[in-house]
């Protein structure tokens, strides 16, 4: 039991660091991971910032402050996307048949392929938040720690539905077709881009079984953790945070599955 367990932390760690490492060499993925969002955000949100207010957002907030929380949440997002690509990589290389060779357990791989993914998505993330005083948003300590928890756990979610997909996929165009189909969505019905209490009645529901809405509504909370009032209108931290958790480790649940089930050529 102890030799498998050694052989899993082992192999965690090691598929981690070459994530890390080969995107740290990679600076193209590091520039656009970051700057691709901000420019978004800085474009969409100074832009509309005059001109637009979406139902249901806090009076004493202007949009560009509102758009701030979900686009670290993009920024999660795109390098989720970047990261898990190389799992197709990986299998047309030969390094994936490789890696299933040695004496760790497939749900061990994806472990340390999310785990490798969400690290390169958190770091840029955080450093979005040293933007915070230019959206209007004076983060605390406690603000801080929370947001920096957050983030990790929507990264971890966002990565492993890009595992997901990617242990199937055999093509970068078919991966890229299915996880812009699928997490764009996701995105925009997050409450990244207006509140859910201002969305039109069919589409408030859908916004409120999408479980990254809660993941983004707890990074508001977060954000505003020293003056919870700026955002009463959004469920209970504490809610917001165990449908987080818990949709993060049912898309780990199901990548080690869809994995286990894979047959890699």
């Amino acid at each position: 039991m102890a030799l498998k367990m050694d052989n899993a932390l082992r192999g965690i760690g090691t598929l981690w660091l070459r994530e890390v490492t080969r995107f740290c060499r990679q600076r193209s993925r590091v520039i656009g991971s970051f700057l691709q969002p901000l420019v978004f955000w800085l474009l969409l949100g100074a832009g509309l910032k005059a001109s637009f207010r979406p139902a249901g957002m806090p009076a004493d907030m202007n949009y560009f402050e509102y758009l701030y929380p979900g686009f670290i949440t993009l920024v999660l997002l795109f390098t989720a996307i970047f990261s898990t690509i190389s799992t197709v990589e990986d299998r047309r290389e030969g390094f994936l048949q490789g890696v299933l060779v040695a004496p760790i357990a497939r749900p061990t791989i994806v472990m340390g392929q999310a785990l490798g993914a969400t690290t390169l998505a958190w770091v840029p993330s955080c450093i979005f938040l040293l933007l915070a005083p230019f959206a209007g948003i004076h983060l605390s300590l406690a603000a801080i720690l929370l947001s920096a928890l957050v983030m990790a756990i929507v990264a971890f979610a966002l990565t492993c539905i890009g595992l997901l997909i990617a242990w199937r996929i055999e093509s970068t165009q078919g991966f890229h077709a299915i996880m812009n189909l699928i997490l764009i969505p996701i995105w925009l019905l997050s409450g990244a881009f207006w509140p859910v209490a201002g969305a039109p009645l069919v589409l408030g529901w859908v916004m409120r079984i999408n479980p990254l809405t809660y993941g983004v509504a707890a990074l508001r909370e977060g954000l505003y953790a020293s003056h919870p009032g700026a955002i009463a209108s959004l469920p209970a931290f504490g809610l917001s945070f165990a449908v987080a958790a818990v949709f993060a480790l049912a898309m780990y649940a199901m990548a080690a599955r869809v994995a286990n089930r894979a047959v890699v050529t």
